[in-house]
């Protein structure tokens, strides 16, 4: 597996975390990357060009929102894991993180346990299914190999979690999707979220498709309109 490693970048301005963290990944057999603020976070970022981040989302210089914002900006990023660390009374950042493209978070005090079952979760779910088909409806044209959403001769790039939630609603248009049905198929069973975090990503991807083609079911859940 030499050469093969998954690299992770963690970004946390506190010292034991990067070590215990570190090393219980490196134990995984994930190539291991530190950085002690936001600054230090973009640069290495940059440089070795990670497969997954994690975050402190109170970090200094920059905070770990900020990052995730100027690092999903960029095409180069689009497809890289973020997971946040936030304080459980953090709820206002963490709906924050989720509203700029974060994958997942993991409340203070960290359960490595905890952490790095999301982290295999996510991996496990990294690559788009190359049998799944081109959905075309309309003038929106949704390709699952490039993650990319064509509306009339315009391609939109998503993240990655948001092309999977359009993706399965544009897959059978008209149908209403439960809330959980969405949560099992898109995060899967192995990440821990919330309603929330479905309606987060609701409203990001109508912001960046800019057509109104996913309609709320209130009280049910959501449905793409052919």
């Amino acid at each position: 597996m030499e050469g093969k490693a998954k690299k992770i970048l963690i970004a946390d301005d506190e010292p034991d975390i990067l070590e215990i963290v570190g090393y219980n990944l490196e134990k995984e057999g994930y190539e291991v990357h530190t950085a002690k603020d936001g600054i230090e976070a973009l640069e290495k970022a940059k440089n070795i060009t990670p497969d997954l981040i994690i975050l402190d989302i109170m970090m200094p210089r920059k905070t770990g929102v900020e990052v995730c914002e100027i690092l999903r900006s960029q095409p180069l990023f689009q497809d890289t894991f973020i997971i946040f660390l936030t304080a459980m009374s953090d709820e206002a950042s963490q709906i924050k993180g989720l509203e700029m493209g974060a994958d997942d978070y993991v409340n203070k005090p960290i359960s490595t346990k905890v952490l790095i079952s999301r982290v295999n979760a996510l991996f496990r779910r990294i690559n788009p299914k190359d049998t799944d088909k081109l959905i075309r409806i309309g003038e929106i044209t949704i390709d699952p190999v490039k993650f990319l959403v064509n509306i009339k001769g315009e391609e939109m790039i998503l993240a990655k979690k948001e092309f999977e939630l359009v993706y399965l609603l544009a897959s059978r248009p008209g149908r209403v999707f439960l809330r959980n049905e969405i949560l099992s198929q898109v995060w899967g069973n192995d990440v821990i979220v919330g309603d929330r975090t479905i309606d987060v990503h609701i409203r990001k991807v109508r912001q960046k498709l800019g057509v109104d083609c996913i309609t709320t079911v209130k009280g049910v859940g959501y449905k793409f309109d052919a």
